[in-house]
């Protein structure tokens, strides 16, 4: 009789798009950490257009790691559809493709989680020491996001726009995700809210990038993020 393979307990889904030069190393970064648990990578290329796609087809094949394709740039949260539908873990967190966050980061979301504390933890960028990059543009932009997702829905999240959401897998899939880009963050925190789910929060470690950098989010996601916000709801 073959050995069956442990259970995934958690599922680390990876949305990329143009980003060459990091998407190894965050791969690599994340198979480093020693989770306690079982889990799985799972890259979705959205598209790439700038060489991500023959990078990936340079990583070291291994069990823990999946890698799908989209034929045509999708966003991002068409990419993390896709990554839902294949993770097999109990519980699932995002990670971008980028440097701007420490995977290490997430282990205490996934304690929070896995221990049955809360079934949402989020990583806040905003509740430790802020003074690196408060003179940032995007800063007063999420603060003022997170403020106004806040109102609405009588939060009391302090950074509604992180990359950094775990969460068990079944609440996951019960959002009925259908934002296509960045819309995605606030109707997966509006969700949440009209779902009575309670949101807590970890601080976590943040280097921002410029636009020069590769920085993807734009002035007009902003508007984007609002109507996000009203059209999930209200609707």
């Amino acid at each position: 009789m073959e050995d069956q393979q442990p259970l995934v307990e958690l599922s680390i889904l990876i949305p990329v798009f143009n980003e060459r030069a990091t998407i190894l190393q965050v791969i690599e970064k994340v198979r480093a950490i020693d989770f306690g648990a079982p889990r799985e990578i799972i890259v979705v290329d959205d598209g790439s257009t700038d060489g991500t796609t023959q990078a990936l087809e340079t990583a070291t094949s291994r069990a823990d790691l999946q890698i799908v394709h989209h034929q045509k740039n999708a966003g991002k949260g068409a990419a993390i559809q896709t990554a839902l539908h294949h993770a097999r873990g109990r519980f699932v967190v995002i990670q971008d493709a980028d440097l701007e966050l420490n995977p290490e980061d997430i282990i205490p979301l996934f304690k929070v989680v896995r221990a049955g504390r809360a079934v949402v933890c989020y990583g806040s960028r905003f509740t430790g020491d802020c003074s690196a990059f408060r003179h940032l543009p995007a800063y007063w932009a999420n603060r003022f996001l997170t403020t106004t997702c806040n109102l609405l829905n009588s939060q009391h999240v302090s950074d509604m726009n992180t990359c950094y959401k775990m969460m068990r897998t079944d609440i996951a899939r019960r959002i009925n995700l259908v934002s296509r880009g960045f819309a995605m963050e606030p109707e997966i925190t509006t969700k949440l809210a009209r779902m009575g789910v309670r949101i807590v929060e970890r601080p976590i470690s943040y280097s921002p990038r410029s636009k020069a950098e590769g920085k993807k989010i734009r002035r007009r996601d902003l508007i984007n993020y609002l109507v996000a916000m009203l059209r999930f709801r209200f609707t």
